[in-house]
């Protein structure tokens, strides 16, 4: 008889920032010859991010989980069951080798489900502070890799596991040419451009700004800009190519760009310090967010990667000011990215799933 193919399940949602690591595991799981299923939410964003990927979709009901005192948290107490129910029916019928978790809501009931039915769970946080959700499932993980150092701080010592965020090989494959093509800024006057992006559900506030400066800055830079979803409006200006999100032109409009305006999420910092892209980054703040991101920009500006401007002192002015200090000082922000010496995300999680896949793949 011949060797057993390995199953490993990957599950995360919520946001794109707990599917597209998963994503970028792909090429490399398949290479070493498992079999993918992801379990996910119901409706949530991973569920369109991973059926475009051809892999196995299963959704599971899922909960949310709040900090703070909420009539729906007794409902959703149900829903969680029920998921546990959902996840522990599917690991049965799959009988995956080993879960691997990113993070968000959902990833509860499966990785609850993996440690009673004996299957290994790894984990990875991307956050400098771990979430909620990977700090309920910590104590079942065989291993917790993270992106940061400051994270191992908040890892039990015996699980902590420094990897870096794996990112995606298809970001290497995008051509400056292309990105300018896309955006209709061939026939122009050469300018350098700045993408500004505001993650998978755009970014309302840096939106309202950038419209006030966007004739100012249309006489010094093209810009590209990511808007979310119902977010776009047309405009005649040239050198402005607005879009509601990217998808497989992502690769092409980061390679096109000479910096970029970004919120702080963990994968997309890495993603651009992966492209050596001079960055300018607002941080969620506080009242909209466990203040993460904050963290991880203050990381990024510390070891010299990343000029930050914090949410509460953007206006039209300061965020004009910022651009233009930043392509003013672009070269040294690239050397110091170039000078890190960032590990290999993906080629270290591997590491991780093989270590504790149940046979392990030789």
């Amino acid at each position: 008889m011949g060797e057993q193919q390995m199953k490993i399940v990957l599950t995360g949602g919520g946001s794109a920032g707990h599917v597209t690591p998963n994503i970028a595991l792909l090429p490399a799981l398949t290479k070493r010859g498992y079999a993918v299923h992801y379990i996910g939410s119901h409706t949530g964003i991973e569920r369109d991010l991973i059926i475009r990927c051809q892999v196995p979709y299963y959704g599971i009901s899922s909960g949310k989980l709040r900090r703070y005192f909420d009539l729906k948290n007794a409902t959703d107490l149900f829903r969680i069951a029920k998921g546990l129910a959902d996840a522990t029916v599917l690991l049965r019928r799959i009988k995956p080798d080993i879960v691997f978790s990113k993070g968000g809501f959902v990833v509860v009931p499966v990785a609850l489900a993996a440690r009673m039915l004996n299957i290994p769970v790894v984990i990875h946080e991307s956050d400098i502070t771990p979430g909620l959700a990977n700090r309920l499932i910590m104590p079942f993980a065989k291993s917790v890799c993270v992106s940061f150092p400051e994270t191992l701080a908040h890892i039990p010592k015996d699980k902590g596991i420094l990897t870096g965020s794996p990112i995606r090989a298809s970001l290497w494959e995008g051509r400056p040419q292309e990105g300018k093509k896309i955006c209709g800024f061939e026939s122009l006057p050469d300018k350098p451009i700045i993408m500004i992006m505001g993650g998978s559900q755009g970014a309302v506030a840096i939106n309202q700004h950038i419209s006030a400066i966007l004739p100012k800055l249309l006489n010094r830079f093209h810009i590209i800009h990511l808007c979310g979803k119902g977010n776009v409006t047309e405009s005649p200006l040239p050198g402005y190519a607005p879009f509601e999100y990217a998808q497989d032109e992502l690769p092409h409009l980061l390679a096109a760009a000479d910096m970029v305006v970004s919120r702080a999420g963990a994968n997309t910092l890495f993603e651009l310090l992966a492209l050596s892209k001079p960055n300018l980054l607002i941080p969620l703040g506080k009242s909209a967010s466990r203040g993460d991101q904050i963290l991880n920009a203050a990381s990024f500006e510390k070891q010299g990667y990343s000029m930050v401007l914090p949410e509460e002192e953007v206006t039209a002015d300061t965020l004009y000011d910022g651009l233009l200090a930043l392509y003013a000082h672009r070269k040294k922000y690239t050397e110091h990215m170039h000078t890190q010496g960032q590990k290999d995300g993906v080629k270290a999680v591997m590491s991780e799933i093989e270590r504790w896949t149940k046979h392990p793949v030789t």
